[in-house]
């Protein structure tokens, strides 16, 4: 297997802020008397409940059900009742509540009966099954039901499988943490995927910040045999924990506009997916807890927790000992401090895809005001996706959002860089955010209002259709019968012939007798 590395475009070199978080043991968050589940956890369609209030349920029963293929089942991560199922708030840049289903815990942890365990050489349908039923889907942010990916992976019959261990942002160890306490589980479901989808190569890209991780993942794989999974140290640099990025660098294949890897024949998943893929085809356990990253400045002791789903956020924080000198930060980001959402409430729950909580102060998010562009390019240099940040900006912000599109306004994957090197304190990744909010909204305005066009035309169709009928039929009844009335004898003309025969038929007699006498 060769080392050769190749690099991506732009980038950056950014204060970690990890040390010493990383190097310290997981931490097992207690579990709260209530846990809200929000039925939204991943990306497409929200989950349907399948329980009432008052129900009880038990630790990995089933509780709401995938809707459509891009969805994905939720599981109780304790045993209790339910107690709700209503509106409450979740982490959303809105601010906004959802549907959620609140458990109200009994902390007797019995577990529901689990399916049986399934083994490296099962059968493939089965396995993906298996991860359909868990509700697992990508742990690293992105949050896609992992059993499709997979399922479409094996219709492109991939060559490539690549291991996401980068974990680049800045704060974020839980990756970190993962890979040195459970490095057995991460192995194993590379392995159940590597008999599943029979890859040419199989590669975990790793940064050279996480030798420790790195040395433990290749004990491991010595340990399993697993000799044909190589691990490639790769720079620190911000963003390569992007897929595309990743990809790039361990395969030196670029993906452009909207490719997906399966175009290239690759599967990329973080590693903590596959630590779930393992515990769910191996053990039968859903997922219904993950390893999440509690850090900041404010935050009194920065801690990793593995902690269940459901777990309000402010007790997450308050485990590890509450905001310093009980000041609530100056900003509390869901996920990076480069890519995370700002939150704005703590008592917001943990979902599958949360892992990081940041209370930053002042100090680390400083407030600046916005001022007037200087086409100074630097964010033209950094950008990973090589756009033109610059142009999408003015588009964006003069609303001429067609130009946008124009620029590959879908290209951009939001990692900040643009916005962390502009001198002038732009913004600009809200920006981005905001026209492609729009466009999406257009788009579907538009798609409700073709769909209601469709409808009125066929409608209208339909109606013409009817009454072209109406009348068809009318004018065939109308010409049956004037062809019945051309056949069929007028009775009163009939009747006239008649009297008329009868009354020369008595002449005729009457002539006949009296011939004779004369």
């Amino acid at each position: 297997m060769s080392d050769k590395l190749w690099q991506f475009h732009g980038g950056l070199i950014l204060d970690e802020h990890k040390k010493p978080l990383s190097e310290q043991p997981l931490k097992e968050a207690k579990i709260p008397d209530i846990l809200v589940l929000p039925l939204t956890q991943h990306i497409g369609q929200a989950a349907k409940p399948i329980v009432k209030v008052n129900q009880l349920v038990l630790k990995g029963e089933l509780i709401a059900t995938a809707t459509s293929s891009i969805s994905a089942n939720i599981h109780a991560p304790v045993s209790g009742k339910i107690i709700s199922i209503a509106l409450h708030p979740i982490n959303h840049l809105s601010g906004q509540s959802a549907e959620c289903i609140l458990i109200q815990n009994n902390h007797q942890e019995e577990w529901t009966d689990l399916p049986p365990p399934l083994d490296f050489n099962s059968n493939p349908m089965d396995i993906i099954e298996r991860l359909r039923w868990a509700g697992i889907v990508g742990l690293g942010g992105a949050t896609f039901p992992t059993d499709i990916k997979v399922q479409g992976a094996q219709k492109a019959a991939i060559k490539t499988l690549v291991i996401n261990a980068a974990e680049c942002e800045p704060y974020i160890t839980c990756d970190d943490v993962l890979m040195r306490q459970n490095a057995q589980q991460i192995i194993q479901g590379i392995q159940i995927l590597q008999a599943l989808l029979h890859p040419e190569k199989c590669i975990i890209g790793i940064e050279d910040n996480k030798k420790i991780a790195a040395d433990i993942l290749k004990a491991e794989i010595k340990h399993q045999k697993g000799q044909d999974i190589e691990i490639k140290i790769i720079p620190t640099r911000y963003p390569s924990g992007g897929e595309k990025q990743l990809i790039r660098i361990l395969t030196g294949i670029s993906l452009k506009g909207n490719q997906l890897p399966a175009d290239k024949k690759i599967l990329c998943h973080n590693v903590a997916t596959f630590a779930h893929i393992a515990d769910a085809v191996l053990n039968g356990r859903p997922l219904i807890s993950r390893i999440i990253t509690i850090s900041g400045d404010c935050i009194k002791t920065p801690s990793n927790f593995c902690a269940r789903i459901g777990t309000l956020l402010s007790d997450l924080i308050q485990q590890a000992d509450g905001y310093m000198d009980q000041k609530k930060p100056n900003q509390l980001i869901l996920g990076g401090s480069m890519m995370g959402i700002p939150l704005h409430q703590d008592d917001t729950p943990l979902t599958k895809g949360s892992n990081s909580v940041l209370a930053l102060s002042l100090l680390e998010t400083p407030k600046h005001t916005e001022m007037p562009c200087i086409r100074c390019m630097d964010c033209v240099d950094v950008c990973p996706v090589q756009l033109l940040p610059q142009q999408l900006y003015w588009y964006s912000k003069s609303q001429n959002f067609e130009r946008a599109e124009a620029f590959d306004l879908f290209d951009c994957i939001e990692c900040g860089c643009c916005a962390y090197v502009c001198p002038a304190h732009i913004p600009l990744v809200d920006y981005y955010r905001f026209s492609k909010s729009e466009i999406k909204a257009q788009r579907l305005k538009k798609q409700k209002s073709d769909i209601a066009r469709d409808r009125h035309e066929a409608r209208e169709a339909r109606l013409a259709r009817i009454a072209a009928e109406r009348k068809a039929n009318l004018r065939k009844k109308k010409e049956a019968l004037e062809a019945k009335k051309s056949h069929q004898a007028d009775p009163k003309k009939e009747a006239i012939a008649a009297a008329l025969a009868r009354v020369a038929a008595k002449k005729a007699q009457k002539k006949s007798t009296e011939e004779p006498k004369q």
